[in-house]
């Protein structure tokens, strides 16, 4: 090592100065690190929706081994209301320091800002961080109808337009949207029937009150294994393993038709992009481990853990393609 006494610089300025190299105030890149020892406490993952759903067991899921990943508590927190916006609201509002995250899906990040117009957050006040899983949805038909393949629905809808009908769980919502994208790619015309939540228009489905179903693989599995359904297709890109030998609709024959939820990890606007990474390292870590992907699959989930650049292409996307089903519908909660 370079002595650091000379004549000129003298004995007690050299003392000095190796007291402060053995400090650390000369490592301005230890400094220029603030996830190195992140996190330092406990982290809180703000759920926006109700306990219960599939949406809270899988982000608790990952919270709970981020949480032995990381050696500190990583709480979940749900703020449900006006369909997830208040707890962005909360979140935009956080100090970036990465102890304060939020678990979004294609509702909060990528329909409600078209679907509202008065928002009491601005949109671009999250860095997305890691996408945890996709939520495909299952093409549902009662056994009543004679379609036992989506080709066989087109045709039976195109033989009578507007007169078949599918439930949503409410006008606006993610299952309301892919029905839309699924008129479009087809060049169909069904009528849409709201209900106040998806367990009603589940009951009426299986009644034959209503033709088919745009929902979750978690509320339909079930119900299709047992007869009480028939499941002609899934929305995602590739088959959902909680339901494998029922195809996409592109194995299908429908071009143009993926759609359905997802749900990922953000954090406030200007939190350090060294603790964003670090997260989303952590996300990949964990769902990729066995017990985890099995569990998030058995919640109708397809596991991911994407970079935070990957996300954001997601997000941006599908913001794109839902404004226009929007605006093309006239759709509004305010």
């Amino acid at each position: 090592m370079r002595s650091l006494y000379t004549p000129t610089l003298g004995r007690r300025a050299a003392l000095i100065a190796l007291a402060t190299l053995a400090t650390g105030a000369w490592l301005p890149a230890a400094q220029a690190q603030p996830g190195a020892a992140w996190p330092t406490k406990p982290v809180t993952i703000i759920l926006p929706f109700a306990p219960g759903g599939g949406t809270d067991v899988g982000t608790r899921l990952v919270a709970l081994r981020l949480s032995q990943l990381w050696g500190q508590p990583v709480l979940v927190d749900n703020r449900p209301g006006a369909a997830g916006n208040v707890g962005l609201d909360i979140v935009s509002r956080a100090k970036p320091d990465g102890y304060t995250l939020v678990a979004g899906n294609v509702g909060t990040q990528s329909i409600n800002p078209s679907l509202y117009k008065k928002l009491n957050y601005d949109p671009a006040a999250f860095v997305p961080i890691s996408l945890m899983a996709e939520l495909p949805f299952a093409l549902v038909v009662t056994p009543k109808l004679p379609a036992r393949n989506p080709k066989e629905l087109v045709a039976l809808a195109k033989a009578q337009p507007g007169k078949l009908t599918y439930a949503s769980s409410g006008s606006g919502g993610s299952p309301h949207l892919s029905a839309e994208i699924f008129k479009v790619a087809t060049g169909t015309d069904l009528l849409h029937v709201p209900y106040k939540g998806g367990g009603a228009a589940m009951t009426d489905l299986m009644a034959g009150n209503v033709d088919m179903l745009f929902a979750s693989i978690l509320e339909t599995a079930g119900h299709v294994k047992s007869g009480k359904l028939r499941a002609l297709a899934v929305t995602s890109k590739v088959r959902s393993p909680a339901l494998p030998d029922v195809p996409t609709l592109a194995e299908a024959g429908i071009a143009g038709a993926e759609s359905g939820s997802w749900v990922g990890l953000l954090a406030p606007a200007g939190t350090p992009k060294d603790i964003v990474d670090k997260i989303a390292a952590g996300v990949k870590e964990v769902v990729a481990m066995p017990a985890v992907k099995e569990q998030l699959i058995a919640q109708g989930a397809i596991p991911v853990g994407s970079t935070p650049t990957q996300f954001a292409d997601l997000i941006a996307t599908d913001r794109k393609r839902y404004a226009k089903i929007i605006h093309d519908n006239k759709l509004s909660a305010d």
